[in-house]
């Protein structure tokens, strides 16, 4: 008899944290929502959300040595998924009215705002995932996504110099240019949208993130 996968969802202080615990469990998890940093490093996945601005997520999580928990799971292969601010701040940096800020650096780019008529992009949207999705495995390409956001990267540039490394798969989608909407990349992955808050195709996503733990 297999037993449920152990979540943790990282609670640093910036994040719907009670709704992600909820779509996990329904998905099948083992789900805490802790700070800990035992149980963030022990744990099968680890999943960072986000919400607000991209510096003060950056603020809250260091204080929480979230950064440092992300690096060290990352170092050893260890699941980690970050969601809507806990995607952008994976990025190398977010620019929030003309200030910059660092980011984790695990991706190169720039978190920018949206270049849109109409912002925030509030809503349901398609997305565009490459053969061989993981993440998206299941779904159909007309399956919607919702999204809450006014800053996004535009511009994905990422070098794999190991041969033996598996190129990101990265998933765009558009509201005035085309930006990114998901990344798989090893053990991180990420969405600028919320799959807690995106119904059967949301599940659909956890339960393929879970599987994978």
């Amino acid at each position: 008899m297999s037993t449920a996968k152990k979540v943790v969802v990282f609670d640093y202080g910036f994040g719907n944290v009670r709704s992600a615990e909820r779509a996990l469990a329904r998905a099948g998890a083992d789900v805490e929502i802790t700070r800990d940093f035992d149980k963030a490093m022990n744990a099968d996945g680890l999943l960072v959300p986000g919400v607000g601005a991209f510096a003060a997520c950056m603020k809250g999580l260091k204080e929480a040595r979230g950064d440092w928990i992300v690096d060290r799971r990352l170092s050893g292969g260890r699941p980690v998924m970050g969601i809507c601010v806990g995607m952008q701040i994976l990025f190398a940096r977010g620019i929030e009215h003309g200030v910059e800020a660092e980011g984790l650096d695990e991706w190169p780019g720039s978190v920018e705002p949206l270049q849109a008529e109409v912002v925030p992009h509030m809503g349901w949207n398609t997305v565009d995932a490459p053969e061989g999705s993981k993440l998206f495995a299941g779904l159909d390409q007309d399956a919607r996504f919702y999204f809450v956001h006014s800053y996004a990267v535009h511009d994905w540039s990422f070098e794999v110099t190991n041969a033996s490394m598996e190129p990101p798969l990265v998933t765009w989608t558009t509201h005035g240019k085309p930006f990114v909407a998901a990344v798989e990349n090893g053990s991180l992955w990420a969405t600028q949208f919320h799959p807690e808050k995106s119904g059967d195709a949301g599940a659909q996503l956890l339960t393929n993130w879970i599987g994978t733990l």
